[in-house]
């Protein structure tokens, strides 16, 4: 699939601003919409939307088909007369530029708690139709009885402990809540011209519904628990590799029903947003597989996985499928041409174009094809003002000579001073003859480290920024409409 010249900022909704604790699909979103629109992007990018599990990444999800129910607006639900405005002020004194996230879902859950009183005394309690989320029978019993076995894994639950029908039926109201709260906000980007983009991780979180619900389709032992788990290998960045644990696919089972559950997961996707990032593109094409008791991704191995038959059968069940591959890291050549056969666009980040990855020079514009996504950073990377102004991203251990290196060919290649090097950065892929021209939130409004929204091989403390109250304001969605406008975006 071909995609016309546009450009997108990345902002996940938990880092929008608001009163709740946490950005959610609110007034918050509406008013970001409108910056978009006025600005002239046309792609709102975010991470995972699913419920957030373990470290509360978006990659490690309860489930890959629901809904984060803490991004369900609360203003909405009084709007509905499922709560009271007084119900809203009565709030803990929340910290506006993080997501303190303990705090946040103990409030949020007291306020549904009685939304979902009230909404089980209306006439037409019970008259959602369950057809159009098939996943919602089992999602809904996994979130009751984890939650009444204490939140631990699935394979330490009380056989004797049993969800009762009212934890199910508030589950299921979650869900509905928030998809009707989000196709409301789908609508209104889509009436003012933004696309939505979405991220499909490849892998999902071994304490999950979609693990829980369907063992066969993963490589677990008799008690549950994962025979391997991925992760990638040792390279330049990190002596021991990653390891993420998350279950590996049972890809013979899976290919023999077509693979369903992945058409599924595609399908349920594409309901959501109109453009999906797929996480970790290689581990289509042969992944990394490590034994399950291991410490480190060190032991690993690479097992071959069936990519092109998957995107085959998905793409024969929903047709031209558009997906920008995820292709950072060491790619070979036989995961290109699987990303080239299916035209899917891959992704270029500028931030690593300037020291010493192997793969530096694909990452200069001049180099770009027009088929690509290009980004001045990701949500895996410092952002622009923070790499520019560090002694080194993420536990590397660049030495003085390499930064001054990096910063003086940095400076060279974008011709500038680098008084304002988040906007030299976002001019440059802006200007490129890429496709797409990504920037994060942050970026645009020159944050430094402090607003970083992850840091890749720590478990856990991130996915916490949050804008500014301040930060859609209309001198700043003009010069990027300026940008925009000179680059034909």
């Amino acid at each position: 699939m071909r995609f016309p010249r546009a450009s997108g900022i990345l902002l996940h909704p938990t880092s929008l601003p608001g009163p709740h604790g946490v950005g959610g699909l609110g007034p918050e979103a509406y008013r970001f919409a409108d910056f978009l629109a006025t600005a002239g992007v046309k792609i709102w990018q975010m991470l995972p939307l699913g419920p957030t599990g373990y470290g509360d990444s978006p990659y490690q999800c309860f489930s890959a088909f629901a809904g984060n129910p803490f991004l369900i607006s609360p203003e909405k639900l009084v709007d509905k007369g499922l709560l009271e405005e007084q119900e809203l002020a009565a709030k803990p004194d929340f910290p506006e530029d993080t997501v303190d996230f303990p705090r946040m879902i103990a409030w949020k859950l007291s306020l549904f708690e009685k939304a979902y009183e009230r909404f089980l005394a209306l006439p037409a309690a019970h008259e959602h139709r369950q057809d159009d989320f098939p996943w919602l029978d089992d999602f809904a019993r996994f979130m009751a009885l984890k939650l009444a076995n204490r939140m631990v894994v699935w394979t330490r639950w009380d056989p004797a402990i049993h969800a009762s029908a009212r934890d199910i039926g508030f589950q299921k109201f979650l869900q509905y809540e928030f998809f009707e709260q989000w196709h409301e906000l789908r609508a209104y980007c889509h009436a003012r011209g933004i696309r939505l983009m979405g991220d499909i991780p490849i892998y999902v979180a071994h304490d999950s519904a979609d693990v829980w619900a369907n063992r066969s389709l993963f490589d677990l032992a008799p008690d549950g628990e994962p025979n391997y788990v991925a992760g990638v290998p040792p390279d330049y960045f990190s002596a021991t590799g990653q390891l993420w644990g998350n279950p590996i696919y049972r890809w013979k089972a899976m290919e023999e029903t077509g693979f369903q559950w992945w058409v599924e997961r595609f399908r349920a996707t594409f309901d959501m947003v109109d453009i999906v990032r797929l996480d970790h593109f290689r581990g289509f094409e042969a992944y990394w597989r490590v034994p399950g008791g291991d410490k480190t991704a060190v032991n690993g191995q690479w097992i071959k996985a069936p990519g092109e038959r998957l995107f085959e059968a998905v793409e024969e069940a929903l047709g031209p499928l558009p997906i920008v591959a995820e292709n950072l890291g060491v790619i070979t050549p036989e995961v290109e041409a699987m990303r080239e056969r299916f035209g899917f666009p891959g992704m270029s980040v500028l931030q690593f174009a300037f020291g010493n990855d192997p793969q530096g020079p694909s990452f200069r514009p001049h180099n770009y094809p027009v088929h690509r996504f290009a980004y001045t950073g990701t949500h895996d990377n410092d952002t622009t003002i923070g790499w520019w102004t560090s002694t080194g991203p993420g536990g590397s251990t660049r030495s003085d000579a390499d930064l001054e290196k990096e910063r003086a060919f940095c400076c060279a290649y974008l011709n500038t001073d680098g008084k304002e090097m988040n906007w030299d950065f976002i001019r440059a892929v802006m200007a490129s003859v890429a496709c797409t021209a990504v920037a994060p939130m942050q970026d645009l409004l020159g944050l430094g480290s402090e607003a970083r929204m992850n840091l890749p091989g720590e478990p856990s403390g991130h996915w916490r920024w949050r804008c500014p109250e301040s930060a859609f304001h209309p001198a700043l969605s003009r010069r990027l409409r300026t940008l925009i406008e000179l680059y034909d975006r």
